[in-house]
């Protein structure tokens, strides 16, 4: 009898209501962290199927098949993250629930070559259909008790479900042009689907938990480029001829990503998600920035290709491979999360220090320019902090 009445309330399900989005001290669970690690593995063998498409010149295959890929592996997480914070349990189902979707992102990964190299979704479209209909299952369990939000919820779980016949027809759509029209259309109505969900009654959510999610993304993704770096000297040490450059290109790309890290967590992110187009906006520009920072890597794997003779690619092309990324990194957080919360000069220096870092290929030396105005950048947000609105909405600084 002690022992059955002392697992009972282990074994009991929670019911699963809207979480106060005011909740004080609300952070990121284990479980959350947990989650991510699967998306490390998918992102990882994203950007080195990039690397390797960019390294050998083919452009236009590698760069569509990374949106495709990468728009699966961002919308699967971001999906999770905003559920979590309106109806997280964290009981034994919830996990459970959970785990199955970090299988279904393993299943994906592991589509992720074939993917690239023949064009077979096969794999990709499976491991993805495992991480949605996961995903239905906690919508429907959230309605149970969503009281008001019970509409909501069940918009989320009719739509997904809806969504995933599209992603299965999908595998019927020849290769090429019709794939990439049949894929832009079955985006389009996949992101509508919170649209038509929350368009009357919005679910809750927690600002600093939902920002601190996109943070901890966001270092996964810069995390790669760490990684590049650490091979930059990896094969400085096997490539003598190479060695000054290697351990150039190294120092560089830490100075990068050290500065898009300080620069990505200048804003107060919470603020951007007051409203639910700002959420919107907040959430779906994100791709962008996700996508820019992991394509950041695969680009100084193709720089350390190009010096040391792996890939006979322009020097220009394999800068470009570098530049663009960081400028649509810039632009994309300057437009969701700094512009609102800068003064003129921030406002001044950020899209022209996009624009300039894509002058970066004319020089000699890789990745140069970039550093430079990186810093530069970085050195201004330091001088000059973020301001908001008071009551009045006049400026005031953030400090």
């Amino acid at each position: 009898m002690t022992a059955n009445s002392a697992s009972a309330p282990r074994l009991r399900l929670r019911r699963m209501l809207p979480r106060d989005p005011a909740q004080p001290h609300r952070t990121a669970s284990t479980l959350e962290l947990f989650f991510d690690l699967v998306f490390v593995v998918a992102v990882s063998i994203a950007s080195a199927q990039l690397h390797h498409a960019l390294s050998e010149g083919h452009f236009l295959h590698g760069i569509t098949s990374y949106a495709m890929l990468f728009f699966a592996i961002w919308w699967a997480w971001m999906n999770f993250t905003w559920f979590a914070t309106s109806f997280d349990t964290d009981d034994w189902l919830y996990r459970v629930t959970t785990i199955v979707q970090m299988g279904g992102v393993l299943v994906f990964a592991a589509g992720i070559p074939r993917a690239f190299v023949d064009a077979d979704f096969t794999i990709i479209v499976l491991g993805y259909v495992v991480m949605r209909i996961a995903m239905v299952a906690q919508w429907l369990r959230a309605s149970r008790s969503a009281g008001p939000l019970r509409s909501a919820t069940r918009k989320y779980a009719v739509g997904i479900a809806a969504v995933q016949v599209l992603w299965v027809l999908f595998l019927l759509v020849p290769e090429g042009i019709p794939q990439i029209l049949a894929f832009t259309l079955f985006v389009l109505i996949e992101i509508s689907v919170p649209v038509f969900a929350e368009y009357r009654r919005q679910t809750p959510w927690h600002p600093h938990h939902i920002t601190e999610r996109y943070g901890l993304f966001t270092l996964i993704v810069l995390g790669e480029s760490l990684l590049a770096s650490a091979n930059a000297i990896i094969d400085a040490l096997q490539e003598v001829e190479s060695l000054g450059p290697l351990i150039a290109i190294s120092v560089l790309t830490l100075v990068v990503t050290a500065s898009l890290w300080w620069i990505y967590f200048w804003p107060p992110h919470h603020r951007a998600i007051s409203s639910f187009r700002n959420s919107l906006r907040y959430g779906y520009t994100h791709y962008f920035v996700f996508a820019a920072a992991a394509a950041l890597s695969a680009g100084i794997e193709v720089e350390i290709d190009v010096l040391t003779g792996e890939s006979h690619i322009s020097q220009v092309a394999a800068s470009f491979t570098v530049t663009i990324p960081i400028a649509v990194f810039l632009l994309g957080i300057w437009w969701i999360a700094i512009r609102a919360h800068a003064d003129r000069v921030v406002n001044t220096v950020f899209p022209l220090g996009a624009l300039l870092v894509l002058l970066d290929p004319i020089l000699p030396i890789p990745v140069t320019l970039t550093a430079l105005i990186l810093v530069i950048i970085v050195v201004v947000l330091v001088i000059r902090p973020p301001v908001i609105p008071d009551a009045a909405g006049r400026d005031i600084d953030e400090a």
